[in-house]
């Protein structure tokens, strides 16, 4: 990994708004609850996935992983319909980039491959927001999140996720490690969202390829799709057994 990969876009918005930022008029909300009703059926037609990752300094051993694993996810997505993938990481003094919508699997490990993990704070609310107007514009069937750390407000997290639950966009977070923060965090983005939360260390690599590969056969064929592998991976029973009905 010898330097950053060129994606188009790099800048995925401002960091979340504060609480005072986020105030809604009834019509506001009607307004969005009507887009989000609109793109219910794009959504239904496209298999598309947000994956995005904390690359600061503490995640370079699992982002190796995540890098070799990525692969298994692709391959259930092909076993079900296919997949759209845009790659979201975070990282340093407020980077935080995203690539086109990618369908190759080649070229996701080839820009995952030349990352580079650096220290800095968390930009969750970034990736959210990022998915909001993703969802807005075409359509998200879901988003994947892989992290370790929480270090933003939380109130303004939960604003945009109560949004991606409008939108039917739901979070699968998937935690490394035991810092508290970060679970209560993704515990409650997964509920607002409709998701599921999980936690897997360095020593379950297999149990992250599983985790992947259902939240990639959520992304390409919906609840159904779960439904069928989770008769045989205990990952996908594990999320379906959280998101809601």
């Amino acid at each position: 990994m010898t330097r950053d990969p060129t994606i188009p876009k790099s800048d995925v918005g401002p960091a979340a708004a504060t609480p005072t930022q986020v105030t809604s008029s009834a019509s506001d909300i009607a307004a969005f609850v009507a887009k989000a009703r609109s793109v219910a059926h794009t959504q239904a037609q496209t298999g598309r996935l947000i994956f995005a990752l904390d690359a600061t300094m503490s995640r370079q051993p699992t982002w190796d992983m995540a890098c070799q694993l990525q692969a298994d996810m692709f391959r259930e997505a092909g076993r079900v319909g296919g997949l759209h993938v845009r790659l979201v990481y975070f990282r340093g003094l407020s980077e935080c980039r995203a690539s086109p919508w990618i369908s190759d699997t080649a070229q996701l490990a080839r820009m995952m491959g030349k990352i580079q993990c650096q220290g800095g704070h968390t930009q969750l609310g970034r990736v959210l927001s990022d998915a909001r107007r993703e969802a807005v514009a075409s359509g998200v069937r879901a988003v994947v999140f892989v992290g370790d750390a929480m270090e933003e407000q939380l109130d303004a997290l939960c604003a945009t996720a109560g949004e991606l639950g409008l939108l039917k966009v739901p979070c699968f977070m998937f935690q490394e490690g035991h810092d508290p923060a970060a679970e209560t965090a993704f515990r409650e983005i997964a509920r607002l969202t409709g998701g599921a939360w999980c936690r897997f260390d360095m020593g379950s690599a297999a149990q992250l390829r599983e985790l992947l590969r259902a939240a990639a056969a959520y992304a390409s064929g919906g609840r159904d799709a779960l439904m069928r592998l989770a008769k045989n991976t205990s990952g996908a029973a594990m999320l379906l057994g959280q998101m809601k009905a």
